[in-house]
């Protein structure tokens, strides 16, 4: 039995051409084939056979408008026959038109008979075909680990599926969806939904029974297989990665989601898997429900990373159950995520490491706010998305951590830990499957604790609630991260006794770093990186003394070595440049080392075209062309 979709009115949202406002989508189907090519993109033919609901009389005219992209063809729009009525089974053709709406889509224009009445069902049959739009993404056998066959993926957030199927592209209209999508044989399909069966001729089936918004359905096709980590979990990869992907995650995933649970609610989803997408993935991780897809930067081989799942396994509660109306609101699916990962972090791995890692965030919000400057309008919570603009070009670190110290900030309004994780799990229920607004969300807060309603703690002077939304800047409020001081004080001191002239080695070696956890050892080389170039000889003495760093296979310190080598001129280990950036391509990796190769010494510069030449074809669309900008090659802004 499908969840109820709830009838809530959708927020304006000015990134949506469609007619979202008049209009129910009650569930969308999906009849997909899927093809590939001998080079380049493949082919992706469709059928989408949406229900929908007329909310108001009248609603737009006799018109429905709805969100495509150019890179999608739709040859044919039929309306169905009410079930048992009388009609053409293939359905009465309606003219349909598509026109330009902005450059990230087009609206798909579909006249009706005649302008519908409240109440009203309707069944309207889409036959399209889609290539290579930007959220279908077609990989040749050299952008996979296995180098042997290709695969395809779809990246629905922000507005991107637009150009898988033509929908209500806006987190603010939630629908179950079902799909039936044939593959070539040789490759598997996967869905982000909550059931899965293959069928004769290389059919795969699923079905989503809780409402979701268009950016969580994702689809992957590829040379892919499964091994189970947990009661209700697997991981899917390559078969050359599968046996890493199970040795890291096995048992892992089942303790953050019974901690998730035991803070905010049950785990609605049914199952909970995680995809290891190929190395040209430019992402850390993209919450789709009951399927998380996650870089394989994310196997470091001795689990040091996995606590990095948490984050997406939180965003099963604030985001995929609870989701922002609109994209300028982002910070509703995202601060109140980074809030619920560090509460899970806490309980699995104490107070002071938490606090660590969530000053190493806070650091990236000061870097941010450095460059853009503090007053930048991308800098406030509620971030005003002009017609026109695309919601991914507004993405930057403040939904995060803005919004994590506005919901710690509620929090130490309350102050008691334990009311207000009690106040969470009951705005995830009162929430559930909806699309909400900060509105909704703050007049719960207030009613929730009336007597904080009756203080008017939403009008302190210097704190007030429109204020945190409203007014680009510093978080008015920042949490105590003092217990984080216990890990950083010991790595603060050993990174100056790394940069001092002479090495004081009985001191160095006094400092036992085995049981550093990541973050720890991430700070400690934040420190050594900040303090570099160092004394004439000294980064080679410690790559020595600590190969727990210097040959880790953890991609944060991997990352953070490559920086320090580069930026002290260690041509000995410029190999372990090369062969990271051979491994990867994810983008946050990627860009920095060539932002530091083109930024140092004739070796390097060089160094960065011999990678790049070597590597591009490997690389996601994007990122090659992110690199070709910092290269003096062209390509878009990084």
């Amino acid at each position: 039995m499908a969840a109820p979709v709830p009838d809530v009115s959708p927020a304006r949202d000015r990134a949506s051409a469609s007619s979202a406002g008049p209009w129910s989508l009650r569930h969308l189907h999906l009849d997909l084939s899927v093809s590939f090519a001998a080079a380049g993109a493949g082919r992706l033919r469709g059928r989408a056979r949406l229900e929908l609901r007329c909310e108001r009389d009248g609603a737009e005219g006799a018109e429905l408008r709805l969100d495509a992209h150019p890179a999608l063809s739709v040859s044919r729009a039929a309306l169905l026959p009410p079930p048992g009525g009388p009609g053409d089974a293939a359905g009465q053709e309606l003219p349909v038109e598509s026109r330009p709406f902005a450059s990230y889509g087009s609206a798909l224009h579909i006249a009706l008979p005649q302008a519908p009445r409240a109440g009203q069902l309707l069944t309207l049959l889409i036959d399209y075909e889609a290539g290579e739009g930007p959220g279908v993404c077609w990989l040749s056998p050299e952008q996979t680990a296995g180098k042997q066959k290709p695969y395809m993926y779809t990246q629905g957030q922000a507005v991107l599926n637009r150009s898988f199927f033509p929908c209500f592209d806006t987190p603010s209209v939630k629908f179950t969806y079902s799909a039936t999508v044939k593959v070539p044989e040789g490759f598997t399909a996967v869905m982000s939904a909550t059931t899965w069966e293959k069928q004769k001729d290389n059919t795969f089936v699923f079905k989503m029974s809780q409402p979701i918004p268009s950016y969580l359905i994702a689809l992957v096709v590829g040379d892919i297989v499964s091994a189970d980590v947990g009661p209700r979990s697997c991981v899917w990869a390559e078969p050359c990665l599968i046996e890493a992907a199970k040795k890291e995650y096995d048992g892992v995933i089942e303790e953050f989601l019974v901690v998730g649970e035991k803070l905010f609610g049950p785990y609605v989803w049914g199952r909970y898997d995680i995809l290891f997408m190929p190395p040209s993935f430019p992402f850390g991780g993209m919450e789709n429900p009951c399927l998380t897809f996650v870089t394989p930067c994310l196997l470091a081989g001795d689990r040091s990373l996995v606590d990095v799942i948490i984050h997406e396994i939180s965003h099963s509660w604030f985001g995929n159950l609870v989701t922002n109306a609109t994209w300028g609101e982002f910070w509703l699916n995202e601060g109140f995520t980074m809030y619920a990962q560090r509460r899970i972090s806490t309980e699995v791995y104490g107070l002071p490491y938490t606090c660590l890692e969530a000053a190493t965030g806070r650091a990236l919000l000061r870097q941010h706010m450095d460059a853009t400057g503090e007053d930048h309008p991308l800098n406030k919570l509620r971030v005003v998305i002009e017609p026109g603009v695309n919601p991914d070009d507004t993405y930057n670190e403040t939904p995060y951590e803005k919004g994590y110290c506005f919901v710690s900030y509620l929090a130490h309004l309350v102050g008691d830990q334990s009311k207000f994780d009690a106040f969470l799990q009951a705005y995830v229920n009162r929430f559930k499957f909806q699309s909400i607004t900060a509105d909704d969300t703050l007049g719960f807060f207030l009613e929730y604790f009336p007597e904080l309603k009756e203080k008017g703690v939403d009008s302190i002077p210097g704190f007030e609630f429109d204020r945190w939304l409203n007014t680009p800047g510093w978080p008015p409020y920042l949490p105590d991260l003092s217990p984080g001081q216990q890990l950083m004080r010991p790595a603060d001191e050993l990174a100056e006794l790394w940069a001092a002239d002479g090495l004081n080695m009985e001191a160095i070696e006094a400092v036992d770093i085995t049981s550093w956890r990541t973050y720890q050892l991430v700070y400690f080389l934040d420190q050594v990186l900040q303090k570099s170039p160092l004394p004439e000889g000294n980064v080679k003495r410690l790559s020595k003394m600590y190969p727990k760093i210097s040959k880790a296979q953890n991609a944060e310190l991997r990352l953070r070595w490559c920086q320090i080598v580069l930026k002290n001129n260690l041509e000995a280990e410029y190999s372990k440049v090369k062969d990271f950036l051979h491994s990867q391509g994810k983008q946050k990796y990627t860009l920095p080392l060539y932002r530091a190769m083109w930024g140092g010494s004739e070796a390097t510069r060089a160094l960065a075209m011999e990678i790049f030449s070597a590597t591009a074809p490997q690389l996601h669309v994007n990122v090659q062309n992110y690199v070709k900008k910092i290269l003096g090659l062209g390509g878009a802004e990084a």
